[in-house]
């Protein structure tokens, strides 16, 4: 690859496994290998995704020209390339060396060589810890071993997954087209734990248990504790809700590292800041 953004260091989109149909792709010349749907490979059999999926996948993802994305068992190249023309840069992970050779021809016929780049490899080997959008098309049992992997990347990585979900790890959207489904995650921050709260210049005790997105626990202020209600995360966008003395108080906020803060929606009353270190 001749762009310096396959460097370390540089954010990374992973798309895994997933395929947009190209336009009319010419036929394999003489002698050249030829995919087939259902072909064996090292996890799973090669099934192409069709257009349309694909496109309600980049969809959900939201992709942009910022992004860097990885697609995970890239199989002919095609949601590669589809992500490539929509100015993304993307990386495909494929363990079939002659699905790779493929993948470069269309990428070369689809003019989008500078954007891609395809590796030869095992997705259980590969380091794609820098990705921006992880999506896939892989057995549960793949996406669960997965799993532990993808929650240490990034608070915010999206996550998307043409038919199979990720067990007790809930999508936060779902998406429907053509009979077929998929699934988008937001790679959770980890808050779980006890923090110290400052809100109208009195300290608070907030205690998070954490299960992927979702959160429960309580704001203890004095004597006084209110269970966490409507608790999750959203990549690093957190919320929840407290009911103090029958008034209800809206907390939104984000969390980076060992902090956090945002505001606090009271009826009736102005919007008003909190802030939160980890104790």
């Amino acid at each position: 690859m001749k762009s310096a953004w396959f460097a370390a260091g540089i954010m990374v989109a992973v798309l895994v496994n997933t395929s947009v149909a190209l336009a009319q792709p010419k036929p394999a010349a003489k002698g050249e290998f030829q995919p087939y749907s259902g072909q064996p490979g090292k996890d799973v059999v090669w099934v192409p995704t069709p257009e349309s999926v694909v496109n309600k996948m980049l969809d959900l993802a939201k992709l942009t020209p910022q992004d860097f994305l990885v697609d995970l068992g890239s199989g002919d190249g095609r949601t590669v390339i589809a992500a490539a023309k929509k100015g993304v840069r993307a990386l495909g992970v494929e363990y079939n060396p002659d699905m790779v050779t493929i993948s470069n021809r269309e990428a070369a016929r689809a003019g989008v060589t500078d954007n891609v780049k395809f590796v030869n490899g095992d997705i259980f080997a590969t380091d794609f810890s820098q990705a921006t959008v992880l999506t896939m098309y892989l057995l549960p049992s793949l996406n669960v071993r997965l799993r532990p992997t993808v929650l240490d990347m990034k608070p915010g990585t999206r996550v998307v997954s043409h038919a199979f979900n990720m067990a007790e790890w809930e999508p936060d959207e779902t998406a429907n087209v053509e009979g077929r489904q998929a699934f988008l995650w937001l790679v959770p921050a980890k808050v779980g734990g006890n923090w110290t709260v400052q809100l109208a210049g009195q300290a608070r005790e907030l205690t998070l248990q954490q299960t992927f997105q979702m959160l429960s626990g309580s704001l203890k202020s004095g004597a006084e504790s209110a269970v966490l209600n409507d608790a999750r995360m959203r990549g690093e966008e957190i919320r929840f809700a407290i009911l103090e003395s029958g008034v209800k108080r809206e907390f939104a906020g984000r969390a980076q590292g060992n902090s956090m803060g945002g505001s606090v929606k009271t009826a009736g009353q102005p919007d008003a800041s909190w802030t939160a270190s980890r104790r």
